[in-house]
């Protein structure tokens, strides 16, 4: 599905796609007559992803979709509803979820080989270029670093938890007079409060060099993935009994990987690891994150 056409006929000649699997904006929900199409991938703009997602299901096709997953809380239930009447599956993009590295960080931590955790310190973060872009744009992104980027760090407190936070602290900080920020954060750094105690502290900018990491520290060492998120060379740091060492894992596609999750969940009628609940989940932190921000004082969960 594109809205330019030489695009779309060009990807179609690389991937060997038959021309009547191109669709436009324009004939999007006849996409319900072609049984060839079996799941939509929406990589849209956030603020267009819960109309593009319900048509689709409603269009009976299953649907994966980039996080984060929508604006706001209630468009991703407006999603849930869709997936749940239509009788499809529904799963966000979290493709780290599915990736090796923070597969064993997860292993790691909620195996407490390094005692127990106290501390995760994640950061993410790039200057971000052109002001025009849409990212920069409240009503397409839904907001700023902190949607875009900053859901990264999110995403590794709660799932290297296991957790639901029940407390958010934050402060966010626009460089004054810079064009990029009229609509849009630049720079939060917001405290999340587990109901173990653990406490993670995590910032996203659009202003600074590129940052892409996480640590965890616990009662008896720490790990530290450098980079986490990126599409490719992450590395690990594993920190017990006074020695450092750097785990290595295979590499793989994260793409592929997420996708292969969705292809099984469709083909054997399971559940996704990360389904729209786990979106929804995602945007009612952030926006207690924006909340807490906002009035200065911690926002409850």
């Amino acid at each position: 599905v594109s809205g330019h056409p030489d695009k779309a006929n060009k990807l179609a000649l690389r991937y060997g796609v038959n021309p009547k699997n191109i669709f436009n904006y324009q004939n999007y929900d006849t996409i319900k007559d072609n049984p060839e199409v079996d799941i939509i991938y929406i990589v849209l703009p956030n603020g267009m992803h819960a109309e593009y997602t319900v048509r689709g299901l409603q269009a009976g096709k299953h649907v994966l979709t980039e996080k984060p997953m929508a604006n706001t809380p209630a468009e991703c239930q407006q999603m849930i509803d869709a997936s749940r009447k239509a009788g499809r599956k529904l799963m966000v993009a979290y493709r780290c979820r599915y990736e090796p590295y923070n597969r064993e960080a997860i292993r790691i931590t909620r195996s407490h080989e390094l005692g127990a955790t106290k501390v995760i310190l994640a950061d993410h973060g790039f200057n971000i270029g052109d002001p025009t872009q849409w990212r920069l744009k409240k009503d397409l992104a839904g907001g700023g670093s902190l949607m875009d980027i900053g859901i990264y760090s999110l995403q590794a407190a709660r799932y290297l938890t296991g957790e639901e936070p029940n407390e958010v602290n934050a402060v966010m900080y626009n460089t004054p007079g810079d064009p990029r920020f009229k609509e849009v954060e630049e720079t939060i750094n917001f405290q999340l409060r587990f109901p173990s105690g653990v406490l993670a502290n995590c910032t996203s900018s659009y202003g600074y060099a590129g940052q892409n990491h996480y640590r965890v520290v616990g009662t008896e060492g720490w790990l530290e993935l450098d980079p986490a998120t990126s599409y490719r060379g992450l590395r690990m740091r594993v920190y017990r009994g006074n020695v450092t060492e750097e785990r290595e894992l295979p590499v793989r596609d994260h793409f592929a990987l997420e996708m292969d999750h969705m292809s099984e969940c469709v083909t054997e009628n399971k559940e996704p690891l990360t389904p729209g609940e786990e979106g929804l989940r995602d945007l009612k932190v952030m926006m207690a994150i924006y909340e807490a921000a906002n009035t200065g004082k911690t926002a409850k969960l």
